[in-house]
This record gives C-alpha cells, structure tokens and sequence, in this order.
C-alpha cells in the first residue's frame, strides 16, 4: 500500500490533472447537496474488503460526490462566511500533504513552524502587538476561542495565587454580548463557566459604558469569579466592530483578560479604509483571525495569537514521559498554544500565499471586496421591494424584501442555488428574517450582485 509503483504514478497524474483542472475553473460551478438516498443509488459501497481502485474511487468523487458538494470559492458564494483561497495557497496544501509533516513541534517541523510564525508575526502587526506576541494555527475560530479562554483562566488563576488569595470564586464567568459568535457559548459549556450578558447597543455593539454598566451591576461573589471579556471584531451576521478601544481600558482597570474574536472580520486590519475601526485591538491579551475566511487560505486554518505567549504556553503544554523530551527544549512548539497536540502544518498554505504575492496584495484584494459591499449596499438602497438594515460596517450586506413570508425567502434561496446562480440564505436580525450576502472573495463582481438582486 506504502511502495510508490507505476499503478500509483498513474493515479498521481489523474489526481494532479482533476487537481489542476478545478484549480482553473473560472468560476467552478455552484454545484448543491444530494440526499443520502440519492447518493447511496448512485455511489453505493465504496468501502469494500477487495477496494475499488483508486482510478474508480477518483471517479466517483469528480462525477458524483464532488458535484454534491457547494462550491464555496464560487463568486456568487454569500452565505456564511464563504472561503476564496488563492491559487498559490491551493497548490501549496498539497506539498504540505505530500511532505507528511507534523506541525506540532519545532524539533520535528522547525523550517514549518519557523514560516508559520512569520505569518502570525504579520496578523499580530496589524493589530499593533508587540514583537514577542506569538501563538499557533488552529482549526478555525471555535477551536480558537476556546484555547485563549483557557488561556484566560490560567491567568486569572496564577494572579490569584501570586496574591495570595485563598478565597476560590463561586464560579467562573467571562463577560460576552448576545451578539457574539456561537462558539463563545460552546466554550464556556466545555469550560464549566458563566457567562454574563452585557447589553449591546443599537448596532449590536458592546461599548464601553455598557461594559461598565455590568460590572457595577455585579457582586462581590460575581466579580470574583470574572476572568474575560470576550469583544468582536466583525460580527458573523452584520460584520460589527466592538468597542476596542474603552474596552481595553475598562478591561486592564478592572484586571480582566481581552479576547478579540476577529475569525472573520479582523483580516480588514490591512485595508486602510477600514484600519481605525479597530483602534483598541492593540490592548488585546488574545486574537483570533481566520485565514480560511478573508485572507485567501484553505480550509481549516485559523490564526490564534497571544500578547504573552508564555502564558498561553503554561495553559497548555503537556506533560507525559515521551513528551520530556520536547517540553525540555527551549523551543516553539505550536502544540503548547492550543487545546491540541496533534496538528498539521496548517498555516503554512497562508503563509506561501503571502509569500508569493506579498502583503500588498493582500491589501487591495480586501479592499476591493469592500469595495464590491458598498457598491451592493447601495444597489439595496435603489432597488424598490429592498430594504437595507444596516450599512455594511465591513463586507455584510443585510438586507429584508417587502412583503415576504418566512417561506419566500426559503424558496427563493433553494431555487437560486438549484438553478446554479447563487448561494444566499435566510437570516434572523431582531426576529426579523432577513438575507445576508458576505463577500470576500475577490473575483465577485458587481455584476454578481446585480444578477442576484435582479431575482429579488
């Protein structure tokens, strides 16, 4: 199975070709799910005693299971947060899968965590972090929201104890809005923790005021027991920007750890118009920004970066007899700046990226999707059953149709992604169904966005 023959040349040369030619598709087709039903009649077993060969397994995922996957690099892709990796990113994730690395540790991957680290050292300049801040690559935004809690907790735990205090609060609880990301909830859960609700503004932003409002709000036992404040830079559903800046402030007078979920929208610290927004970031203790959303990675890729990584590294290193060996070198291992060990080299497509096309690149192609979000926000605004509920702070698009049931906007949605054209869902703002166009893919155009509302 391991011996390099001629049968596995020739299936290489069939990969590398399919490889190669969905690479060039321009765009891909949309493609759309199947049952399992469906799938089941026209796939049947693949996993048999005998194997199918890998020229027929090959087969069957270009013309059957492929297909039934959404192509999310399609231009017309605007639901969730969609991905557009570059084509210099795509080619590099298969020489890290063919290289069998293991990024978990510097004295088995160093040239690997040494690029990687390069990579985190441009995001954390962005956010004005100092030269020592540093951290790993993580599955995606929840595995990193999770690891800087962790973190957080840590810290708060080792102040406690370099206080002398022998007092334990009643429990745990970290400060979060109802605004902020799905993940932060989860990661409370897995934590065993509280979470304390601040109330957003109008525009879903926590600010400071409300930030202090809570914390008069609470008792002794409550404020005891705080460790966090979790702050967004870019909500998922509206692409909301908290208040960074008296956050930071109010978080390192009342000795709490700042944690900036950017997964999506921090990757807009390099577009120039839309840098102050995030004045404040630099106060952050912890962030997390997504590569594999708005800065052209691959799936699954997630940059989780530390003020003071040495904290992080206390949090997380672990400990056993064949580990010894690692923990005792004063080394960058990536496996101690996260609730992992195991882990591929994921950010080295990211950084090949950067390093093929530079920075500058990265620059205008972001600004040019903010620039396609205004044009579509004003599109909304003319369009006479359209009705625009918020002007883009980044690149969402939110938006109602007059007169629609909750049912419309489904049914439209399922017929614009059956009929290939686009992919755009339902969402809820203020119990209100709504749609959401994200776009951060550089090749949407206008015209993509015309099209689209033309069917509305």
């Amino acid at each position: 199975m391991h011996k390099y023959d001629e049968d596995t040349d020739h299936l290489a040369r069939a990969v590398f070709e399919y490889a190669l030619s969905r690479i060039r598709m321009d765009p891909p087709a949309l493609d759309g799910p199947k049952s399992a039903a469906e799938l089941r009649s026209l796939v049947g077993a693949t996993v048999t005693p005998e194997g199918l060969g890998g020229h027929e397994a090959l087969r069957l995922f270009v013309d059957v299971l492929g297909p039934a996957c959404i192509s999310v690099d399609h231009p017309r892709f605007l639901a969730f947060i969609p991905s557009a990796p570059s084509e210099a990113s795509v080619l590099f994730d298969l020489v890290v899968a063919a290289s069998s690395l293991y990024g978990g540790s510097w004295l088995e991957s160093a040239g690997a965590v040494f690029a990687e680290n390069q990579a985190l050292a441009w995001l954390a300049g962005l956010a004005g972090l100092p030269e020592s801040a540093g951290g790993c690559f993580v599955s995606g935004g929840t595995a990193g929201n999770l690891s800087a809690l962790v973190a957080a907790r840590s810290a708060a735990k080792e102040r406690r104890q370099a206080a002398g205090s022998q007092k334990h609060p009643v429990r745990w609880s970290l400060l979060a809005t109802g605004r902020s990301h799905s993940s932060i909830q989860a990661a409370a859960d897995v934590m065993d923790v509280d979470v304390v609700l601040v109330e957003p503004d109008e525009h879903g932003r926590m600010t400071g005021d409300a930030l202090a409002a809570t914390l008069d709000g609470l008792d002794d036992d409550q404020r005891a027991g705080l460790f966090a404040v979790v702050t967004t830079a870019g909500t998922t559903n509206l692409g909301v920007i908290d208040d960074l800046e008296t956050i930071g402030f109010l978080a390192k007078t009342n000795d709490l750890w700042m944690h900036v979920d950017g997964a999506y929208g921090g990757a807009a610290m390099a577009a120039p118009s839309k840098r102050p927004l995030f004045n404040g970031i630099e106060h952050a203790d912890s962030i997390v920004l997504d590569p594999h959303k708005w800065l052209f990675a691959p799936f699954d890729c997630a940059a989780l970066i530390y003020r003071d990584p040495e904290v992080a590294r206390r949090a997380h290193t672990q400990h056993a007899g064949y580990l010894d060996p690692i923990n005792d070198r004063d080394e960058w291992n990536p496996s101690d700046y996260a609730h992992h060990l195991s882990r591929r080299a994921r950010g080295l497509p990211f950084w090949f990226s950067l390093a093929t096309y530079g920075t500058d690149a990265y620059r205008d192609a972001i600004e040019t999707t903010l620039g396609v979000a205004a044009e579509a926000a004003r599109l909304v605004t003319e369009h006479e059953h359209l009705e625009l509920l918020e002007e883009p702070t980044l690149s969402v698009v939110a938006f109602r149709r007059t007169g629609w049931s909750d049912d419309d906007y489904e049914q439209w949605s399922e017929r614009m992604l059956a009929e290939g054209k686009a992919f755009v869902l339902p969402s809820q703002f203020e119990g209100e169904t709504m749609l959401r166009m994200c776009i951060v893919n550089p090749t949407t155009t206008v015209s993509d966005i015309e099209l689209i509302l033309a069917e509305l």
